[in-house]
């Protein structure tokens, strides 16, 4: 499939300037658990970054729905496949805003995974009924369960997991300290580091 045909079916992908490679983002409004938790004080979706400042854009949020209801294609896979592995970096981060929306929705990402093998791919997700499947969890992925609150301590149930905290000194991200960017650092993306904490911003 050419990348132009890709694009048409799921939608452009983003370059988050932080990070080191691409990244796909959907509706923040449509998160089933951080929907819920955007109305908890504490919780990590209370001050929802992707729900201010150029998140709100109209033509940002006509992107974000376009792809959401473009899950629904039959030829979705294959173009996100396309569309990854067409890039020259090879990481990729799953929703860097919003989050997966039911079963069939995360199957798929597991498909798009298996053929982009030489990409490695995270998914940080607040659903943690996608525990259920992390035995079928393709191995050049990494879903990483984000603890809902603030300053809440790994679940050491989970392999791989972040937090947020409010102590610097308590952060591993290495973000804040080197111009807001991912730099050499690819912690989210490895399975050998359990938990990366994130300073509350």
């Amino acid at each position: 499939m050419k990348t132009t045909e890709a694009k048409q079916i799921t939608g452009s992908l983003s370059k988050p300037s932080k990070m080191p490679g691409h990244a796909y983002g959907l509706p923040a409004k449509e998160c089933k658990t951080g929907g819920k938790l955007q109305k908890v004080k504490g919780s990590t979706c209370e001050h929802c970054y992707a729900l201010k400042g150029c998140y709100v854009f109209k033509v940002v949020q006509a992107a974000q729905y376009k792809r959401l209801e473009a899950i629904k294609h039959p030829q979705w896979v294959q173009a996100m496949a396309a569309q990854i592995n067409s890039k020259k970096t090879k990481f990729f981060r799953w929703h860097d805003s919003g989050d997966v929306q039911d079963v069939e929705h995360l199957l798929k990402i597991f498909e798009v995974c298996r053929l982009s093998p030489d990409v490695k791919h995270w998914m940080p997700t607040r659903e943690a009924w996608t525990k259920e499947y992390l035995s079928q969890c393709p191995e050049n992925l990494v879903i990483r369960f984000s603890m809902p609150m603030v300053n809440q301590p790994a679940a050491e149930s989970w392999p791989q997991v972040s937090t947020v905290v409010t102590d610097p000194s308590a952060a591993t991200c290495p973000a804040p300290n080197q111009d807001n960017s991912c730099k050499d650092c690819r912690a989210c993306w490895s399975k050998d580091v359990h938990n990366v904490a994130y300073l509350a911003h």
